[in-house]
């Protein structure tokens, strides 16, 4: 049995990605797409880190802001993710939408969003993500799920009303873009590729072999 199969012409995107000269404008679009047909979690995207030896780890955690200066998402800082930022503030985003035969890939720099932003951010989150993020040692060993339910319930006990303060070590991280890809699915493995560069101020860019 093949693994693989060749998407007849008509079945993917023919018109493939129009030029443009900056990245965020048909991020945008192929976003809101993404949100009209996607039925779950369109703003899902795989975060790469790196230790600061060089072991490679990654999983999928959600979109939660984008402006001109980057991507924004939200974690605990003493999870394996937040300390590989904190320590090697480097990493990579991948976007895949299946279902529309598309993927948006960013590499870059990564900084901690304002306390003020992740403050903002936290108390927008329903009460019960809230009591869950205070009471998780994120990545830490769980001796077991019982010992994690004894904890929320503790939690919910000191904080009974709708005001569940942010834990200092929960906030928010901006990757800050120096290289955006836009791949799209054609027929016959025809794909597209569109690839901007960060140059000063502005974006250089180009196309590449699929």
């Amino acid at each position: 049995m093949s693994l693989t199969t060749e998407v007849p012409a008509g079945e993917a995107y023919a018109a493939g990605i129009p030029d443009t000269d900056e990245p965020y404008g048909l991020f945008e679009a192929w976003f809101a797409e993404a949100a009209a047909r996607e039925p779950n979690d369109p703003n899902a995207m795989c975060l790469a880190t790196c230790s600061p030896d060089g072991w490679p780890s990654a999983r999928m955690v959600l979109l939660k802001g984008r402006d001109d200066r980057g991507f924004v998402f939200y974690t605990n800082e003493h999870s394996r993710k937040g300390g590989e930022l904190l320590a090697n503030p480097r990493a990579a985003l991948c976007f895949h939408w299946k279902s529309m035969r598309r993927q948006i890939r960013i590499e870059g720099e990564v900084e901690r969003v304002t306390a003020g932003e992740s403050d903002a951010y936290f108390a927008s989150r329903s009460r019960g993500s809230r009591i869950s993020a205070v009471s998780s040692d994120q990545s830490r060993p769980l001796a077991s799920r019982a010992e994690f339910e004894r904890r929320v319930a503790e939690t919910e006990a000191r904080y009974p009303g709708e005001d569940v303060p942010r834990p200092p070590h929960w906030g928010g991280f901006r990757l800050l873009p120096r290289m955006v890809e836009f791949w799209q699915d054609m027929p016959y493995r025809m794909h597209d590729r569109l690839v901007f560069e960060r140059a000063g101020e502005g974006w250089t860019t180009g196309r590449l072999f699929p």
